[in-house]
């Protein structure tokens, strides 16, 4: 899937990112790499692939929002036990913890229960943002710096 997605190129890496910021499990990194090393300008990966990632992490806040304990268990594959876990941290760090929704497993719970509990959605959107930003430009620096 990840050669199909990369011969793609920036729509490829979108693709990706959406997947991989989802509750589908894939890694937006490999194609973002592959694109980095054939010469596809950083920034523009950056950009594209901070889009996709946000846009799936999008979906699973809504998901959560939506409330239906069914779906979330079954598409989502978390039980609510996890996500009620988790509501002091919430509650405490509110938007602040969808900081860390690049993070895999944990960054989707986070997610999944902001949008549960329905904290701030446009806060939860923008710290989401900037995490998965930082870490696609983390990557591409590092790139930079070995190739």
């Amino acid at each position: 899937m990840v050669e199909f997605l990369q011969q793609y190129g920036l729509w490829g890496l979108f693709f990706a990112g959406f997947l991989s910021g989802s509750i589908l499990p894939f890694n937006s990194e490999a194609v973002m790499s592959v694109l980095l090393v054939a010469g596809v300008n950083s920034l523009s990966c950056i950009v594209v692939a901070t889009a996709g990632n946000t846009l799936g992490g999008i979906s699973i806040f809504y998901l959560g929002y939506l409330g239906r304990i069914e779906w979330i268990e079954k598409y989502g594959k978390i039980k609510m036990e996890k996500i009620h876990a988790i509501l002091p941290k919430l509650q405490r760090f509110g938007p602040l913890t969808a900081l860390l929704s690049f993070v895999p497993i944990i960054g989707d719970v986070l997610v999944l229960g902001l949008g549960f509990f329905r904290i701030s959605p446009k806060l939860t959107m923008l710290f989401m943002f900037i995490g998965k930003l930082a870490r696609y430009w983390l990557l591409a620096e590092a790139f930079r710096l070995i190739m």
